[in-house]
């Protein structure tokens, strides 16, 4: 027996809401059990096998496809062409913050099980979307729903703690090294998207073309000088896909060896005395730290997404990736690569680099959160309004029972070694 749906080919459109609304499938909404995960995709032609990833932690539910531009590309792609069931696919392209804060747009979004960010212009998203319902909404899916984000292009580039705004438009390569602070160098920092395995993550995309390993090396330096601590990279080349679950299990999708396709994992150098020499405004950057200022690891996109890896372990997941280290340096506002080898050295010599190693988990969580990364320590639990909820004498486990606590967004100050770190983790 055919079960008969309702497939809407013309759009709803609500122009002087903001938003045009393009909608495929069952119109009855539906609720479904969701698992996290986020998918970045490099901008090009999704990776058909990372976008099964993603659909299959919707759980059959509802897809909410966010753009600024574009019409229904999405809808019969992600509804029916993978073989993925859902409920229901729903474009819905936002124009205004009247149209990202519409009833009609915070209802579907409230209601889906998957979210995905299309292409376009992020600065389009940060403008419509930021320190409004919308966004609020938006975080409430990922660590209190639990369920899955993902986005392409601009997508991908809003996903990350730290962020490329593109407010002034995008940038290039030489323009960013050339001067690090030009007007069209502009960044975000831990003020939109709150996706937790992502929180010191800056990513970047259409990695190959044009090549952008530049652009990302100053995003990375003016993040490492404005103190806000050791942060790493993620970028994709155009047909690759990175997918991250709730453990920060990943796995980099593409179709290598039939093409060159790479994700790209990098991270500042932790020795002493790292931090860039020359970062000025219309000065060149130089950035070279004896050739070694910022180490990435490239690692090819196979179409299965083997092998599987823990993001957490950062300069440990890539034994036997089959992978290559490079390390990246910029003298005098240009870029230079070479070949280089696995930093484990970092892991003994940098209190900001162990600061990045303490990882709680699961993130969400429910009943039992996991400190990994050091041992005797204390620590401070505290709401979302700044109150003492717990506090401990002596961590001499790393579990802590949290199944007590309301569900919520709490920070955890953790102490050890006279120092005092403060991390954020989400109960369900």
């Amino acid at each position: 027996m055919i079960k008969k749906l309702l497939f809407l080919i013309l759009p709803l459109v609500g122009f002087s809401q903001g938003y045009t609304s393009y909608f495929t499938g069952n119109t009855t909404n539906i609720t479904t059990a969701t698992s996290f995960g986020v998918c970045l995709m490099g901008g090009a032609t999704e990776n058909d096998n990372a976008m099964k990833w993603l659909l299959q932690k919707a759980n059959g539910g509802d897809v909410v496809v966010l753009r600024s531009s574009g019409s229904n590309g999405y809808n019969n792609y992600l509804y029916s062409e993978l073989g993925i069931p859902v409920n229901s696919v729903e474009t819905l392209v936002i124009t205004s913050v009247a149209g990202a804060t519409n009833p009609y747009v915070l209802n579907k979004v409230a209601n889906a099980e998957m979210i995905w960010f299309a292409g376009g212009d992020q600065f389009n998203y940060v403008s419509y979307f930021k320190d409004n319902a919308l966004e609020d909404l938006l975080n409430n899916h990922i660590n209190v729903k639990n369920a899955p984000i993902g986005g392409t292009s601009a997508g991908m580039a809003i996903l990350g703690g730290h962020y490329f705004s593109a407010q002034n438009g995008s940038v290039t390569s030489t323009q960013a090294m050339t001067n690090p602070f030009a007007s069209n160098v502009t960044l975000g920092n831990n003020d939109f998207l709150n996706v937790p395995v992502l929180n010191n993550v800056i990513t970047d995309t259409h990695f190959d073309n044009p090549d952008r390993k530049g652009r990302l090396m100053t995003f990375m330096a003016r993040l490492y000088n404005s103190f806000f601590g050791t942060n790493y990279g993620i970028a994709c080349n155009e047909y690759v896909a990175v997918c991250i679950d709730n453990e920060g299990n990943t796995q980099v999708f593409g179709d290598y060896p039939n093409y060159q396709e790479f994700a790209y994992f990098t991270v500042p150098n932790c020795i002493s005395g790292s931090m860039p020499e020359i970062l000025q405004p219309n000065v060149p950057l130089t950035w070279n730290v004896n050739g070694e200022a910022v180490s990435a690891y490239k690692v090819a996109g196979l179409p299965n997404g083997s092998p599987v890896f823990n993001i957490y372990n950062f300069y440990q997941y890539y034994q036997g990736l089959g992978g290559s280290w490079k390390n990246w340096k910029v003298v005098n506002g240009v870029f230079t690569e070479s070949n280089g080898n696995q930093p484990l050295s970092c892991l003994l010599t940098n209190d900001d680099f162990q600061k990045n190693q303490i990882v709680l988990y699961p993130n969400p969580v429910n009943n039992i959160l996991i400190i990994d990364g050091i041992a005797n320590y204390n620590y401070s639990i505290y709401d979302s309004l700044g109150k003492l909820i717990n506090v401990s004498s002596y961590g001499n486990s790393n579990e802590i029972d949290v199944s007590s606590l309301s569900i919520g967004i709490y920070l955890i100050k953790i102490a050890y070694k006279e120092k005092i770190i403060t991390k954020r983790f989400n109960k369900i």
